[in-house]
């Protein structure tokens, strides 16, 4: 029997927790901490009984201090392990190329130079293509050398999805009319058209990142805080306590 559908203006979070989802960070340090300031002085001016923060992957690429974001989340998880960190395609295909250092690769093609460059190690863009395969070699040994073991288990670790209430979180998206419980990873971090074209109700509202939108985007069955942080210095979180939904965004300079 298929499990019917609600609308995100019916849906609720868990009775006394509130919910923080923030979107796609991609390197941008300054604004993940500016986030975590401003959610923590919403929770100290108005306390709730019980809280999550969730981070909706791409910590990695393009963005300035992918070592800073990962470091920062390592520690916050730490304190508190109520910071709950999901994967997103780049945090992977950043690992794929520690694994096998492909020239025409996610990492390589989309933002993993900067990511490499936030480690200390220069890495350039075609270099395999133009005769210099031994250069590409060298940059992905210094980057492994570079890269703590503590980061590789942190990326190791990020779950795909999280469900609270009646909201269901992911990087990407899912595949209409297949299970939540049984959704590929590849579709959790990937998909696109078919998810966004999706006017149906879901089984939860899901909240996701990876496409980039000029704001959030609300629509009946979905919510997008992808906001390209990155590159517009405005990193955005929904934020949901109990029947109450609104919109959270910190400001930067842009890329």
């Amino acid at each position: 029997m298929t499990e019917p559908g609600i609308s995100f203006y019916e849906a609720r979070g868990p009775q006394g927790m509130r919910l923080y989802a923030i979107g796609d960070v991609h390197g941008r340090l300054d604004l993940l901490t500016a986030m975590h300031r401003r959610i923590e002085s919403e929770l100290e001016w108005k306390p709730a009984a019980d809280w999550r923060v969730i981070h909706l992957g791409d910590y990695v690429d393009r963005g300035p201090d992918a070592r800073g974001v990962i470091d920062f989340l390592i520690e916050a998880q730490k304190s508190d392990p109520r910071h709950l960190m999901l994967a997103g395609n780049h945090d992977l295909g950043f690992l794929d190329f520690l694994d096998v250092p492909d020239p025409d690769g996610l990492f390589m093609r989309y933002g993993g130079i900067q990511t490499a460059l936030s480690y200390g190690v220069s890495l350039t863009a075609n270099a395999y293509w133009f005769g210099k395969a031994e250069t590409l070699r060298q940059g992905h040994a210094a980057l492994i050398e570079a890269v703590p073991q503590n980061h590789l288990e942190f990326l190791r670790s990020l779950a795909f999805s999280v469900t609270f209430g009646d909201f269901f979180f992911c990087h990407a998206g899912i595949r209409p009319g297949i299970a939540l419980e049984n959704q590929s990873r590849q579709d959790l971090i990937w998909i696109r058209e078919v998810f966004h074209d999706h006017t149906g109700l879901h089984p939860k509202i899901v909240v996701h990142g990876h496409t980039p939108v000029p704001k959030a985007e609300i629509t009946g069955n979905r919510v997008n805080v992808d906001t390209l942080a990155w590159q517009s210095g405005n990193l955005t979180a929904l934020v949901v306590n109990g029947a109450d939904k609104h919109i959270l965004t910190v400001t930067g300079e842009p890329a």
